[in-house]
Order: structure tokens, then C-alpha cells, then sequence
């Protein structure tokens, strides 16, 4: 995996592809065709490879007491706001608003990477993510994950790791 990584690097990749092989974490990106017609796109990504929805992941921009907090949970389930605050040290949690979200984190929605952010942002990984020996997340565009260990993707993002997913 490695030599695919630094592949990648050297092709430019996406901030998210490029900080992994900075980093010399193991991982694997998946590529699919993204069809903008398709209502999600976490569902969209697990179809597309053929892996559960409780192993993708998606990445949600939220405002906590006025500062933007990232949080990566299940596709299968939604983020529990008030849980999110709790994780952090907040009071109030609410989703961000999307152009403030793409702005801050230099990718599009549907695209949006915990890792390789423009600025980096707290991060809360949901805890069913250790349930799991890798995760997918997004690799920064629409139609692109990249599979890692969810460890990985916690120390490289600096995540608090709290149950901030829900069913």
C-alpha cells in the first residue's frame, strides 16, 4: 500500500491523499463514478465499493458554541448534536453552514475529508469506528474514499474518539 500512497503523492492527489503518504500511514483509495443524481453521498460511496454502510463514514461540519468541529460518523446513521457538544466541552451544537464548511475546509460538500483540511479543525470520531479493523472515509472529492485504520485516521486528525453517531 505504501507504494501506492506515494503514487499518489507524486500525481498530486487530493490534501487528504497526500498528508496519508506524508504521514506514511497505510491506506487505500477507492475510486467509484459519482452520480449526482444519488440523495446521499456516503450511501452512494458504500454501494459503489461494495462495503457496509456501518464502515463509511461520513465527514460533518458543525458549529459547537460558535467554532467549527468536525465530526465522522457511520453513512447507516446521523450525528447526535448534543452528544457532540458533550465530546468537545460544548453547550450547543448545530450543523455549520455548507459554504462556511467548504470555505474552511478547502474541499465541496460530499466531498469534505477530516484529513488534509485548508484549516485544521477538533475533530470527534465516532466510537463504532473501533469496532472496525479499517474505515472508509472521504479522500477529498465526490467519488473518492480512502480506507484506513480508524487509530490512523484519529491520531492524524487529533480526534477526541466519543459515541457521537446514532442509529
Amino acid at each position: 500500500m505504501a507504494k501506492k500512497a506515494k503514487k499518489q503523492q507524486q500525481t498530486g492527489g487530493t490534501p487528504a491523499t497526500v498528508a496519508l503518504a506524508a504521514a506514511g500511514v497505510e491506506f487505500t483509495v477507492h475510486a467509484y463514478e459519482h452520480d449526482p443524481a444519488h440523495p446521499s453521498y456516503g450511501e452512494e460511496a458504500a454501494e459503489a465499493m461494495g462495503v457496509s454502510p456501518d464502515r463509511v463514514f461520513k465527514t460533518l461540519v458543525a458549529d459547537v458554541d460558535g467554532d467549527l468541529t468536525v465530526a465522522v460518523v457511520p453513512v447507516a446513521g446521523s450525528l447526535d448534536l448534543k452528544a457532540l457538544a458533550a465530546a468537545v466541552g460544548g453547550k450547543r451544537a448545530a450543523m455549520a453552514d455548507p459554504a462556511a464548511a467548504e470555505r474552511t475546509t478547502g474541499y465541496v460538500r460530499g466531498g469534505i475529508s477530516p484529513l488534509g483540511q485548508r484549516k485544521r479543525l477538533r475533530t470527534v470520531l465516532d466510537a463504532s469506528a473501533r469496532g472496525h479493523a479499517t474505515i472508509c472515509v472521504s479522500a477529498g472529492r465526490r467519488g473518492l474514499e480512502v480506507e484506513l485504520a480508524p487509530d490512523d485516521l484519529a491520531r492524524l486528525t487529533g480526534a477526541v474518539v466519543a459515541a457521537v453517531g446514532r442509529d
